[in-house]
């Protein structure tokens, strides 16, 4: 279904959002199906007669991997990057490509078979955290942080091509790199400038998921420290055998957070990825909501990090894969 609503509407909405909501409070983002019907239906409107069968499948095939039923794969066990995390950002991601879609000129529109890349990519860019069969010795996914991008960018080769989209499986093992730092995104090579959108949508609806999750905070103490810790990446070795602490704690990666936003995240959106961000208004018709959601973190932050008082970082945050799972 789709969600037509003025502007005062969304307002009352996102002042009494749950948890499990996405930026609206209206799609539920821990539920792959109520995520899959909100895409679909945004698709369906967007691209009458299109055939949305893969994206159907695609969004069964993400939960199974995130479950541990899909072929050669273990459940995931990255709390922050969970199957929410996935389903947030691929909502955003489609929201996105509606809003270009929407105020765009005839001859500058994606088209479904690129819209659908689009989403496909969104929905498998942290497939390389997933553990393989034979990866069980594994601590954790975020071992394999540095070079997940990459992991992903395989799993998209192999997977596509049983949707239909073989042809376009190169592409978007690029394309996810868009999401990372594995490779400057100024030297990803796409050459094509509507693919290039395509991938600054992917690598800018990863940031703004996560950053306007309402327990984003909490998350990134609670869990994101740990995944950089099993990633190795709180702590660097120079060449002259120095060690340099990127963060010392979980609450010095709190502390930090408004500087990654500011100066690592902010420059990715509005620079590297040329503030496509904008076409979030035009899908809500109004204020971005993601970007609200994002100031309201980021204003109470300051306010906790001015006041040296991180116990008001009180909201519970859980992780779906922590949650007990039914034996397949």
């Amino acid at each position: 279904m789709l969600f037509a609503c003025s502007h005062a509407d969304n307002l009352r909405a996102v002042r009494d959002r749950l948890n499990q909501n996405d930026v609206s409070n209206r799609v539920n983002v821990e539920d792959p199906d109520r995520v899959r019907d909100a895409v679909l239906a945004l698709f369906a409107a967007r691209y009458p007669g299109s055939e949305l069968a893969p994206l159907a499948r695609a969004f069964e095939d993400v939960r199974a991997l995130f479950e541990g039923t899909f072929p050669g794969y273990l459940a995931c066990d990255t709390l922050y990057h969970d199957v929410r995390h996935t389903l947030d950002m691929t909502l955003a991601m489609a929201r996105l490509i509606d809003g270009h879609e929407r105020v765009c000129a005839p001859g500058d529109r994606l088209g479904e078979r690129r819209a659908m890349l689009g989403v496909l990519v969104a929905l498998l860019h942290d497939s390389g955290y997933q553990k393989r069969s034979s990866e069980s010795q594994v601590e954790n996914g975020a071992v394999f942080t540095k070079v997940h991008v990459s992991r992903s960018a395989d799993f998209l080769s192999a997977y596509l091509p049983q949707l239909g989209f073989g042809a376009e499986a190169p592409l978007a093992a690029r394309l996810v790199h868009f999401t990372g730092y594995e490779i400057e995104i100024d030297d990803i090579p796409v050459a094509d400038p509507k693919d290039r959108l395509i991938g600054c949508m992917v690598g800018t609806a990863d940031l703004i998921g996560q950053m306007s999750d309402r327990m984003y905070l909490e998350k990134c103490r609670e869990f994101l420290y740990q995944e950089f810790v099993w990633g190795q990446l709180v702590r660097e070795a120079l060449p002259d055998g120095r060690e340099l602490v990127h963060y010392a704690s979980a609450d010095d990666l709190i502390i930090k957070t408004p500087g990654f936003y500011e100066y690592v995240a902010r420059r990715r959106i509005e620079k590297k990825f040329g503030a496509v961000n904008r076409y979030a208004e035009a899908h809500f018709e109004g204020p971005d909501l993601y970007q609200s959601e994002i100031d309201r973190n980021m204003d109470f932050l300051r306010g906790v990090i001015e006041t040296a008082d991180l116990n008001r970082l009180r909201r519970y945050c859980y992780s779906l894969s922590a949650r007990p799972r039914l034996a397949a």
